[in-house]
């Protein structure tokens, strides 16, 4: 049985009877035997010769597990981009848990969490930040909520693997169809959030805490969908900071995660790791991470950004320190925005065709859900990753963004599952063509959208990553961007590659060209190493991959006080003495190496 909610919030059961194939059933079917180590991921692997099994409009997955196609995007780049405003405090004499009661944060014990199993560590006031005590934390609260998003607001028409048109089942209409909204769990406040979550503008030496409370027993009439942790349950952890374990989602630390109507304190002291400032970063995320399902639940939406500034060298006020493009408009409630400034979460998705069976590791039994066409569909795989044939950028799917003639600064973070972008600024002669008309078909379909003129227009100055400024600013053609890392970049939209000015009206596209069939590597030639070590040819491979996704519109003129990174020499900021340098660094050791005496000689170990 599978325990759903309806609109009200009670309980309700829904019977698996009616599958189109139970698990019994399907492993008879396939001759296959064993424990449920091969359900999920393993269990389609192999042939697909059983007639009637599959149904003849979907793809081919990993392993030969089916997946959607999703519905085609009729006119994209026509939706905005959207650009997350930060988030403001919150007063924390005012907050009360769901039954009233009053439950300010503290240092003390049973103010960490409602269930008073953590206390936190350290509180700011007892660390010196500059020779002088750390402020009392800046204090905001979000709440985890289900809700719904819409991936774009245009019509959409079905499609099946090949390209042809087909039948939405839950309509019983062959399109141009609106697309439906997709249940998330994500971060706002009860009983609206949104994907990607809040933006939290930070600063080192102002700590931070954040307050999660859980809302999601609660369905808002929006139903779940069957994947995300079954229990509504929550970790949400600051992806890469400096943070104790009790004060963020370490699911090492507590026995359970928090449960519904349960609330916690993260609190992120915003102080370099070892009060170094070699060690300070630029841009963390948040998201849950939930043991077992952490993916399935940063699919399903939660996902909010971090941008975090250094107030003497990067404080994204762009006349002073490295200069680096960013207008600083400081907020009456304490928090602050910065122009020219953009975070960009790039997340693929995959859309229900209403007839694919639903398994994988942790749900389903091989049952379609035709009601549930158009919305986000997932499968787990535990060494095989997932992916999704449609690219959203904050949200939306292939959106437009009108930008200045000036220098951006771009926060790239890969929210994807599995996904690998190589991401390259293109113009072209012609306009994006939709994959299936370029007699694409099955996964080549993959990104909806092709860009066959693309040409490569500007370059990419690199000035970050996850790591926080690099010790050079690098001149890039093209910035390869992996699952939860980040990437960022200066981009001067007054000024193509070759020097050429650019104008008003200008179109540039932001191109992936990394293929990406499944979620186990890329496709980067025309043979592929399979799991034997053997090289055979990879049919699925498209050499003239080009999938835009976003389109870039060149607007007015507007003042840029930033310096370009790679002429700080002769921009006389006093900054550096060579060319390039944003960030000291310390040179490491060499390290020697020796035989490992307990190994081959062909095998040599680090000293």
């Amino acid at each position: 049985m599978q325990i759903m909610k309806n609109k009200a919030g009670n309980r309700e059961s829904k019977s698996r009877e009616s599958t189109q194939f139970s698990r019994r059933q399907m492993l008879k079917t396939l001759g296959l035997c064993g424990g449920a180590a091969i359900v999920g991921p393993g269990l389609l692997h192999g042939p697909r010769a059983v007639a009637g099994l599959l149904p003849p409009n979907t793809g081919i997955g990993v392993g030969g597990e089916p997946f959607p196609t999703s519905p085609l995007i009729l006119n994209p780049f026509t939706d905005e981009l959207p650009i997350p405003k930060a988030l403001a405090p919150s007063d924390p004499t005012q907050w009360k848990n769901r039954y009233g009661s009053s439950c300010p944060p503290g240092p003390g014990p049973g103010q960490q969490c409602s269930d008073g199993y953590g206390t936190h560590q350290i509180w700011p006031s007892s660390l010196l930040y500059n020779r002088a005590p750390m402020p009392d934390p800046i204090c905001y609260k979000i709440d985890l909520c289900v809700d719904e998003h819409k991936f774009t607001e245009q019509l959409v028409q079905p499609i099946d693997v090949n390209g042809n048109l087909t039948l939405a089942p839950s309509q019983n209409l062959i399109g141009p169809l609106s697309l439906p909204g997709s249940s998330i769990y994500g971060f706002g406040k009860h009983p609206n959030s949104t994907f990607p979550g809040p933006r939290i503008n930070a600063e080192y030496g102002k700590p931070c805490l954040v307050r999660f409370e859980n809302w999601l027993d609660y369905d808002n009439g929006y139903g779940r969908s069957d994947f995300g942790a079954p229990d509504c349950a929550f970790l949400t952890h600051l992806h890469n900071a400096h943070t104790a374990p009790e004060s963020d989602g370490n699911p090492h630390f507590r026995p359970t995660a928090y449960d519904p109507s349960q609330w916690c304190d993260n609190l992120y002291l915003n102080w370099p790791a070892g009060g170094d400032d070699k060690e300070k970063q630029s841009f963390f995320w948040f998201h849950d991470h939930r043991m077992d399902h952490t993916g399935a639940n940063v699919y399903k939406g939660m996902v909010g950004l971090y941008p975090i500034y250094d107030p003497e060298k990067d404080s994204g006020n762009e006349t002073k320190g490295y200069r680096l493009p960013g207008v600083r408009t400081n907020n009456s409630n304490g928090s602050f925005d910065v122009d020219y400034d953009i975070p960009m979460a790039f997340y693929d998705c995959r859309l229900d065709d209403g007839v694919t069976p639903h398994q994988d590791f942790h749900n389903g039994q091989g049952e379609v859900h035709p009601e549930w066409w158009g919305k986000t569909f997932f499968r787990h795989y535990p060494n095989h990753g997932f992916v999704g044939d449609v690219f959203t950028v904050n949200g939306v799917a292939y959106p437009t963004l009108e930008v200045k003639r000036r220098r951006y600064r771009l926060r790239f973070l890969d929210a994807s599952i599995a996904r690998l972008y190589r991401l390259v600024l293109m113009t072209s002669s012609t306009p994006p063509v939709a994959a299936k008309d370029t007699g694409r078909s099955g996964v080549k379909l993959q990104g909806q959208y092709q860009l066959p003129d693309g040409e490569q227009c500007m370059k990419f100055v690199q000035v970050a990553s996850e790591g926080g400024l690099l010790p050079f600013a690098i001149l890039r053609d093209s910035i390869e961007i992996w699952p939860a890392k980040r990437r960022e970049m200066i981009v001067d939209f007054s000024k193509y590659m070759d020097g050429s000015p650019t104008t008003k009206g200008d179109v540039i596209y932001l191109v992936n060209v990394l293929q990406m069939t499944t979620g186990r590597k890329p496709n980067t030639g025309p043979t592929t190493i399979d799991d034997s070590g053997t090289t055979v040819p990879d049919p699925d491979f498209d050499p003239n991959f080009r999938v835009p996704v976003l389109k870039i519109v060149i607007g007015d003129d507007a003042v840029d006080n930033s310096f370009d990174p790679l002429d700080y020499p002769t921009a006389g900021n006093g900054l550096t003495s060579c060319a390039l340098k944003l960030d000291p660094f310390t040179r490491l050791p060499l390290l020697k190496m020796r035989p490992t005496p307990n190994l081959p000689r062909s095998f040599s170990g680090l000293a």
